[in-house]
C-alpha cells in the first residue's frame, strides 16, 4: 500500500518550531513581505539573511518528535512518500527515506546568478559575502511569496499514485500547495490530522482533530486493523 504524506508546520510544532506566522499575519515581528519575498530580498538582503539564520538556529536546536517517528515506522510495512511543505530537516533526521520539500529547505542555500547552484550551508549562519563558484551572493534556498514552486508538479505526480492519503498539520490554506489535495485518486482513503481541521471537499475523508503525535497514533493504530 502506498501512503503519501502532505506535511505542513503542524507536525514540526511538537519539536519547538515556530509555525508559520501570527494571527496578526507577522512572523517573529516581520510583515512576510519584508523576509519572505523577492522584494524584501532585494530591499534589505542583510534582514533576510538574519532572520533565516535565526531560524535555522532553531531547526537545529530542534529534534524530531514521535509523530516523525512513526512515519519512520511506517516504512517497514508500507511504501511511505513524504511531500513537506515545511522547510526544516526534521523528516530526514528522522529517518524517513523519500521526502519532497515544497517550499525549499532552510538548510541549504542556492546561487542568486543560478538557481539550480544549491549548496548544503555549514552551521546556521549565511552571511553577506557568502557566493557561489559564479560570484554571485547565496541566498536561502527558499521558496519565497510570488516565487514558483518547482516541485509542485513531482508532487501532483506523488498524489496520484496515493492508495492513502494522510495529511497531517496544515490549514491547506497556502496555494499550490493547498490544491494537490485534488490530485489524489476517487478511491484513496484520506485522513487529515489538525486541530482545525481544513474541510476537503472529497470522498474516503477521516477527521482526527487533535495534534500531529497523537493523530499518528491513531493513524497507526487504524492501519492494523485493515
Amino acid at each position: 500500500m502506498k501512503i503519501v504524506v502532505l506535511t505542513g508546520a503542524g507536525i514540526s510544532a511538537e519539536s519547538g518550531i515556530a509555525t508559520f506566522r501570527a494571527a496578526d499575519g507577522l512572523w517573529e515581528g516581520h510583515r512576510i513581505e519584508e523576509v519572505a519575498s523577492p522584494e524584501g530580498w532585494h530591499k534589505n538582503r542583510e534582514l533576510v539573511l538574519e532572520f533565516y539564520n535565526k531560524r535555522r538556529r532553531n531547526v537545529l536546536e530542534s529534534t524530531p518528535n514521535e509523530a516523525h517517528e512513526i512515519l519512520v515506522e511506517l516504512e517497514d510495512t508500507h511504501e511511505v512518500f513524504i511531500v513537506t511543505q515545511n522547510v526544516d530537516d526534521l523528516h530526514e533526521r528522522a529517518g524517513s527515506s523519500s521526502i519532497l520539500h515544497l517550499h525549499g529547505e532552510i538548510t541549504k542555500s542556492r546561487s542568486t546568478a543560478n538557481p539550480k547552484l544549491v549548496y548544503d550551508i555549514e552551521g546556521s549562519e549565511l552571511d553577506l559575502g557568502q557566493n557561489c563558484e559564479l560570484d554571485s551572493q547565496l541566498r536561502p534556498h527558499i521558496v519565497w511569496f510570488g516565487e514558483a514552486v518547482p516541485a509542485i508538479e513531482r508532487a501532483a505526480e506523488i498524489i496520484q499514485k496515493a492508495d492513502v492519503l494522510l495529511i497531517v498539520g496544515t490549514s491547506l490554506q497556502v496555494y499550490p500547495a493547498a490544491g494537490l489535495v485534488n490530485y489524489a485518486p476517487e478511491e484513496a482513503s484520506i485522513t487529515v490530522i489538525d486541530p482545525n481541521s481544513p474541510e476537503v471537499n472529497l470522498p474516503n475523508v477521516t477527521y482526527l482533530n487533535c495534534g500531529a503525535t497523537e493523530g499518528m497514533r491513531i493513524f497507526k493504530k487504524s492501519l492494523v486493523k485493515q
